[in-house]
């Protein structure tokens, strides 16, 4: 009889949780290993398109996950100054329809939450990280920082964008700061009441974007603020900061952006850096996933997304070739790096177009963006189709490894 596979997940957040679950769903018996002594996260909004909740549908987490999320009335996108409507792209009914699946909102929390809940407490690891991972055509292992080292048939890095099974495999790399600062905070919607809420609003304006929606059952204002400011320049996403700070750069945005920067409390800054895509991300035994794999701008809100479709499609490839692992780790890599290439220099392309300085391309842009939301074939607003068709449960997600055309470019 054949020994069941042995496969440790480097990192317990929301991709490292959705491939424990695929992997389970397949047969397999995951360990998770997670630096941190509790599952938890700082207060910020996750948006799932159709996609992912097609993902999560396949993994019997559809309907926990919507219990605790928001689902949009509408995609909205306004100019930041005025406040004049650029496009309304329905959401409820209307996504169900020609995707099979409708989006949703969640607090990241709570979304955390329903993934840990549904595993076996002993699946979870906490207070273990990972310092180095080796890996051959045969094995792979991974030290930890107590000293601790394990051993496994397969490692996947689902570690984040300071990935130490990143840097074991690929090597260090080397970030390089957009100019682009994010300020993210919560607000109770009884605090700020306003009809408007009830739709995922995106506000453009010269050298900034706003993005915003509700979370947890619509009790809370989720607020990212996109400003191009090259004046701090640390990567990370929990530093808290004084709320003058983000009133200061969108002085002159329309007022109902204004208040809901006054109604918080905690404002969270984050610095964006890129990096260039990666040609591969497997090495014998071990693979990447999510932001370890793939770190991408939030510009088109699928970094959640795309990390929980890499864990459909890992645990797949591992299913359908259980007898030669190395090789199951090669076909998702095959299946998922183009997709992801894409999306993360798309991302790279609307961030760009988002924050022009340029009145002429603006002007064009938001030109654009009315003209095909009122005669195009593609109603989700900004083009997001190509996005919303994909089918991470599915087999097809395997069959079309190594079809797609070999020069990948933004889709914008």
């Amino acid at each position: 009889m054949r020994r069941a596979a042995r496969i440790a997940v480097i990192g317990a957040g929301i991709g490292g949780l959705t491939v424990a679950h695929a992997l389970r769903q397949r047969g397999f018996e995951p360990k998770v290993f997670e630096a941190a002594s509790g599952l938890k996260e700082i207060g910020a909004g996750v948006a799932l398109g159709p996609n992912a909740m097609k993902a999560l549908r396949a993994l019997d987490l559809e309907a926990p996950v919507r219990a605790v999320g928001w689902e949009p009335a509408f995609y909205v996108v306004r100019d930041g100054r005025t406040g004049r409507v650029l496009t309304s792209a329905p959401q409820r009914g209307y996504l169900e329809q020609r995707f099979g699946a409708t989006g949703c909102t969640a607090h990241r929390a709570d979304l955390l939450d329903v993934l840990a809940a549904a595993l076996p407490a002993a699946t979870v690891r906490l207070g273990t990280r990972c310092v180095s991972v080796q890996a051959n055509e045969d094995s792979a292992s991974a030290r930890f920082a107590d000293g601790s080292e394990i051993e496994a048939d397969v490692i996947v890095g689902a570690d984040g964008i300071h990935s130490a099974v990143r840097a074991s495999l690929i090597g260090p790399d080397t970030p390089r700061f957009t100019g682009k600062v994010c300020w993210r905070f919560l607000v109770p919607v009884d605090a700020v009441r306003d009809d408007a809420l009830a739709n995922h609003t995106v506000w453009l304006g010269p050298q900034g974007s706003v993005v915003v929606y509700l979370v947890r059952r619509g009790e809370l204002v989720n607020v990212v603020a996109h400003c191009d400011n090259d004046t701090w320049t640390e990567e990370s996403w929990t530093r808290e900061c004084d709320r003058s700070e983000a009133l200061a750069n969108y002085a002159g945005w329309h007022e109902s952006l204004v208040r809901l920067f006054g109604a918080s409390e905690r404002h969270y800054k984050w610095e964006l850096f890129e990096r260039e895509p990666l040609q591969s991300w497997t090495a014998g035994r071990a693979t990447l996933l999510g932001d370890a794999a793939h770190p991408m701008l939030p510009y088109l809100g699928q970094g959640a997304g795309q990390a929980i479709e890499d864990g459909c499609v890992l645990a797949t490839a591992l299913s359908v070739l259980p007898d030669d692992l190395g090789a199951a780790l090669q076909l998702y890599e095959r299946s998922r790096l183009p997709r992801t290439t894409q999306v993360v220099l798309s991302a790279r392309a609307r961030g760009s177009g988002d924050h022009t300085t340029s009145r002429l391309a603006a002007l064009k842009r938001d030109w654009l963006i009315a003209l095909r939301g009122r005669f195009g074939a593609d109603r989700t607003g900004r083009g997001f189709a190509w996005l919303y068709d994909y089918e991470a449960g599915s087999m097809d997600a395997l069959a079309r490894a190594g079809q797609e055309p070999t020069g990948i470019q933004a889709k914008t």
